[in-house]
C-alpha cells in the first residue's frame, strides 16, 4: 500500500510538472504609444491580411506575364483497339469503274489494333493588346492592394491611439479621484472627532460618510475600467489577451494646445487621405478597362509548333518496331470582325464606368473637405471645453477650500462644505470627459488632414 501510494504521488507530480511545462510563459512588455502602433502593424489581423494581399498581387503579375511566355504541354496515349471500327467506301477493288450509285463495301484493313503516341506541342503569343492592357491591370491592382495596406495601417492606428488615450485618461481619473478620497477621508476623520466632543451633529458625519463610499466605489469601479481598457488595447494592437502591458507615455507630455488655425492652409489636403488615392487607383482600373475594350478591335497573332512520335501495330510485340515521326510549325492570326455588337456596347458600358468613377472622385474632395472642417471645428471646441474645465476645477477646488475653511471657524455649515466637494468631484468628471474628447477629436483632425500614415 505504501509503494501504491508513493506510486500515485509521482504520478500526479510528473503530470502536474508536464502541466507547469506547457504553459507558455507571460511576457511582460512596457510600450509608448509608438511602440504600440508598430507592433499593430506586425500583428494585427487585418494589417497581416493586407499584406498578405500585397503579396498576393506579385503572384498574380507573374501569373500574367506567364501567359505571354511560352506555353509547353507534352501528351502521350495509348489505344487498344479491343473491336477496331470499320473501314468502308467505294468498291474500287475489283478494277472497273467505280459505280457511285453501288453500296458500299467493307475494305479488308481498318484501324490499326495497337496505337501509342508521344507528343509536344508550343505555343507563343507573338501580339494581344488585351495582353498588354492586362499586364498595366495588374500592376494596378497591385498599386491598389498596397494603398488598402494603408489604409489597413491608419485605421489601426487610430484605433490603437484612442484605446492608448482612454487608459491614460482612465488613470488620471484614479489619480483625481484618489485625492478626492484622501480629502474626503481627512475631512471625515476630523467630523467624527468633532462629533465626539459634541460640536457637530451625526447627520454630518453619515452625510460626509456616504459621500466618501460612493467615491471609493466610484474609485474601484474606475479601477477595474481600466483593466478593461488595456485588454481593449491588446485587442486593437492584436496582442494575446493575457501577455502583460504597462503604459510608458504619460498625459502631460501630450500637447494639444496646437493652433488648428495652421490646418486650414493647405487646401489641397486631400490628396493626403489614403481614400481618395484610392478612389483615383480605382478610376485608373477604369480607365484600363477601357483601353482593354479597345484592344479587343485589334487582331492578335501567336506561333505554334509540336512534334510527334507515334507507334502502330496489329501485334503488340512488334509495337515498337517501327516508329512514325511527325511535326509543325504554324502562325495563327485572329481578327476580329463582327460579333454583333458586343464589343461596341462593351466599350460604352466601360466609359460609362470611368464617368462614375471621376464623379465618385469629385464627391469625396468635396466630403473630405466637410470632414476636415467638422474635425477642425470639434477639436477647437474640445479644445476649449477642455480649459474652460480646467478653469471650474480650479475654481472648485478654491470654493471647497474658502467652505472648509469657514465650517473649521465656525461661519459655515457642514452642507456648504458637502456641496463643495460634490462640485469639485463634478468637475474632476467634466474634465476627465473634456480631456478625453479633446484627445480623440486631436486624432480624427489629423486623420481627416491625412497626417497619420
Amino acid at each position: 500500500m505504501k509503494n501504491l501510494l508513493l506510486l500515485c504521488f509521482c504520478l500526479i507530480l510528473y503530470a502536474a510538472t508536464g502541466n507547469a511545462q506547457q504553459q507558455p510563459a507571460k511576457t511582460s512588455f512596457a510600450f509608448s504609444l509608438a511602440d504600440c502602433i508598430n507592433y499593430a502593424y506586425e500583428h494585427q489581423d487585418t494589417v497581416k491580411n493586407a499584406t498578405l494581399d500585397v503579396k498576393s498581387a506579385d503572384y498574380k503579375i507573374k501569373e500574367t506575364i506567364g501567359t505571354g511566355l511560352p506555353q509547353v504541354s507534352g501528351s502521350v496515349s495509348f489505344q487498344d483497339f479491343l473491336k477496331p471500327p470499320a473501314t468502308v467506301g467505294p468498291n474500287f477493288l475489283s478494277g472497273g469503274p467505280i459505280d457511285p450509285d453501288a453500296p458500299l463495301i467493307k475494305f479488308p484493313f481498318g484501324a490499326v489494333k495497337y496505337n501509342n503516341t508521344y507528343s509536344l506541342q508550343a505555343t507563343q503569343l507573338l501580339f494581344s493588346g488585351t495582353f498588354i492592357v492586362g499586364l498595366q491591370a495588374v500592376k494596378t491592382f497591385k498599386e491598389l492592394y498596397q494603398r488598402s495596406l494603408t489604409r489597413s495601417k491608419i485605421e489601426t492606428n487610430v484605433n490603437v491611439t484612442k484605446a492608448y488615450y482612454q487608459v491614460l485618461v482612465s488613470g488620471e481619473q484614479v489619480k483625481l479621484l484618489d485625492i478626492n478620497i484622501n480629502q474626503l477621508k481627512m475631512q471625515l476623520d476630523q467630523t467624527t472627532a468633532q462629533n465626539k466632543q459634541g460640536f457637530v451633529e451625526k447627520i454630518d458625519v453619515d452625510r460626509l460618510s456616504v459621500q466618501y463610499n460612493n467615491l471609493v466605489t466610484t474609485r474601484d469601479n474606475a479601477a477595474r475600467a481600466i483593466a478593461l481598457y488595456i485588454q481593449m488595447l491588446k485587442f486593437q494592437m492584436g496582442m494575446p489577451i493575457e501577455e502583460t502591458l504597462t503604459l510608458t507615455d504619460k498625459l502631460e507630455n501630450i500637447k494639444l494646445d496646437q493652433s488648428v488655425a495652421q490646418t486650414s492652409v493647405d487646401t489641397t489636403f486631400y490628396h493626403n487621405r489614403i481614400e481618395y488615392s484610392l478612389l483615383e487607383t480605382n478610376l485608373k482600373l477604369n480607365m484600363l478597362d477601357v483601353k482593354d475594350k479597345k484592344a479587343a478591335y485589334l487582331p492578335s497573332a501567336g506561333l505554334s509548333a509540336g512534334f510527334g512520335e507515334v507507334f502502330q501495330e496489329n501485334q503488340l510485340r512488334y509495337l515498337y518496331n517501327n516508329m512514325y515521326p511527325n511535326s509543325y510549325i504554324g502562325l495563327s492570326i485572329n481578327i476580329p470582325i463582327f460579333n454583333g455588337g458586343q464589343r461596341t456596347n462593351q466599350l460604352r458600358q466601360s466609359q460609362i464606368n470611368v464617368q462614375k468613377a471621376q464623379n465618385d472622385l469629385d464627391n469625396a474632395k468635396n466630403g473630405f473637405k466637410l470632414q476636415a472642417a467638422a474635425a477642425q471645428t470639434l477639436y477647437y471646441n474640445s479644445i476649449q471645453s477642455l480649459n474652460n474645465q480646467k478653469r471650474s476645477r480650479e475654481l472648485a477646488l478654491e470654493v471647497l477650500r474658502v467652505s472648509k475653511i469657514k465650517y473649521g471657524q465656525g461661519v459655515g455649515s457642514s452642507i456648504e462644505v458637502t456641496q463643495a466637494q460634490s462640485a469639485v468631484e463634478t468637475a474632476d468628471n467634466q474634465y476627465i470627459q473634456s480631456l478625453y474628447q479633446a484627445l480623440v477629436s486631436k486624432v480624427d483632425l489629423d486623420k481627416a488632414y491625412g497626417k497619420i500614415n
